[in-house]
């Protein structure tokens, strides 16, 4: 079964910006768009991110933040259509501020601009109910766009199924790690979730909504089901025996969003308001947007078929896009510095290179391979010790694993990386998003002109933050040689095995 999102006729080409365009909603929007004949804009911080794209070709990219007005101004010159799929999920304690900020900021230049259409793609909530942080900060981003005096359209969506979903992928991995488990009681209220094809669905057909229209709309798939429902029907559709499921009414939302954390790979910044919002029950309580955008002839994707599409995509290796594909909240994105004496320091250096008795491209695939399900070459339980101290603190640790068991591309989350930078057969770099005093970076690069018996160079890179970076790097000095070492070592042997498994 494959439906196509993008049957909004569209008359003339309007110019439509999307921002968030590395997120898992605007990654999949784009190619819709321009499917539906929508002229397509994106603004990013990181415009290499954008590069790795099957659609960058056909966008233009304007490099800016959200967060400048002057940078904003640029990205909305000669705007019909802006989608703000921004939000600052688990970014900390302040994600509220800094989503009221930002959020002021977008629609005080879309009136100055004169933006025909703004697009929010915002979370269903319950009238008249106290909510939790994550709900209210998505419902006062709502008020704010709706009275910001360019026309809105919100769209309100409850869990999203599909491949890498942040929503989807707790559900998962809970039900697929845990054939028994304690819940909190309010596992039993009810939630209307929508697919994602469903949701692009409407998000480009709100773009040919008159502009007269300026308000929120519910959305939501056929199936009003409990989390219980949901995570039975989970296990149902991929083949697993039924959940043994207990409730129990001494489980917070804080420490519920600790366990949910330590289950599956959604770090407990991103988990706790995805947990805390379960509080409540989000059901739809209108469906007018059918008057603009009417339900396909067949219907709504209903959840078993939503599940099966995601693990399809799963097993196909096809997962476009993915809630890692976003930043880890309070992860470094500075790119690895030219200069060795930037920020006023040295940069820390352990570089070890050798010669390796294979070919170039059987390096290359050993090097690009890395991480994941294959592990990182050296002293495996120094590196889950590691990560697991990382989740402790708050960072990403080693659950995230790969988008793809074989490929790399910049922007990719690798387990405690970000990948920064991929020149194929030559350089792999990766920057570490774990809890460190300073930046670290990690190179594997492959050096010399022949194919045969190259040089394989590994470099470890920290710039340290004053002295507790100082004092980390050499505390874990001894180490080096294991965890360093044993990666040259490994990673070389592989590639060499490789080759001998080629030659005929």
């Amino acid at each position: 079964m494959d439906r196509t999102t993008a049957d909004a006729p569209v008359t003339g080409q309007l110019r439509v910006l999307v921002t968030g365009a590395t997120g898992y909603i605007g990654g999949r929007l784009v190619p819709e768009l321009l499917a539906a004949g929508y002229d397509v804009r994106v603004l990013a911080r990181h415009p290499d991110r954008i590069a790795s794209r099957d659609w960058s070709d056909d966008v233009e990219v304007v490099a800016g933040d959200a967060t400048s007005r002057d940078d904003l101004r640029r990205a909305l010159d000669g705007v019909d259509v802006a989608y703000y799929l921004i939000h600052a999920l688990g970014t900390g304690s302040g994600f509220a501020e800094r989503d009221r900020r930002t959020a002021r900021g977008f629609a005080v230049v879309a009136r100055e601009i004169g933006v025909g259409r703004v697009i929010y793609l915002g979370g269903l909530y319950p009238d008249g109910e106290r909510l939790s942080p994550h709900l209210e900060s998505r419902r006062e981003v709502e008020q704010i766009l709706l009275d910001g005096g360019a026309p809105t359209l919100v769209l309100r969506a409850a869990v999203i199924l599909g491949s890498g979903s942040a929503s989807f992928e707790m559900m998962r991995y809970l039900t697929e790690r845990l054939p028994a488990m304690v819940a909190p009681r309010w596992i039993n209220n009810r939630i209307q979730p929508i697919a994602v094809r469903d949701v692009l669905r409407y998000l480009v057909g709100a773009a040919g909504i008159p502009t007269t229209v300026s308000r929120g709309f519910d959305i939501g798939g056929p199936d009003v089901l409990t989390y219980r429902e949901m995570m039975q029907r989970y296990a149902a559709v991929a083949g697993l025996r039924p959940r043994f499921i207990r409730a129990v009414p001494v489980l917070t939302p804080g420490l519920a969003s600790h366990w949910v954390g330590l289950v599956t790979p959604v770090p407990p910044g991103i988990a706790r308001p995805l947990v805390g919002s379960l509080v409540h029950e989000v059901v739809a309580q209108e469906h007018d947007i059918k008057e603009y955008v009417p339900d396909p002839p067949e219907g709504l994707i209903d959840f078993d078929t939503a599940v099966e599409l995601a693990l399809a995509r799963i097993r196909d290796l096809d997962v476009r896009t993915s809630w890692v594909s976003a930043s880890t909240p309070g992860a470094p994105s500075d790119p690895l510095p030219e200069d060795p004496d930037w920020a006023g320091g040295s940069l820390l250096v352990d570089d070890r290179s050798s010669e390796v008795d294979t070919t170039s491209e059987a390096l290359w695939t050993v090097i690009e391979g890395i991480g994941g399900a294959r592990g990182w070459y050296s002293w495996r339980l120094g590196w889950v010790a590691r990560g697991v101290m990382d989740r402790l603190f708050g960072g990403p640790g080693l659950r995230r694993g790969r988008r793809h068991p074989d490929r790399l591309a910049p922007g990719d989350a690798l387990d405690w990386w970000r990948v920064e930078t991929v020149d194929p057969g030559r350089l792999l770099r990766l920057r570490a998003e774990m809890r460190l005093p300073g930046l670290a970076w990690l190179e594997l690069s492959i050096e010399g002109d022949t194919a045969e018996r190259p040089t394989f160079r590994q470099r470890a890179i920290f710039s340290p933050r004053g002295l507790p970076g100082q004092l980390y790097w050499w505390a874990i000095s001894p180490f080096h040689g294991i965890v360093f070492g044993g990666m040259q070592r490994n990673i070389a042997r592989a590639a060499e095995e490789q080759n001998r498994r080629r030659r005929p």
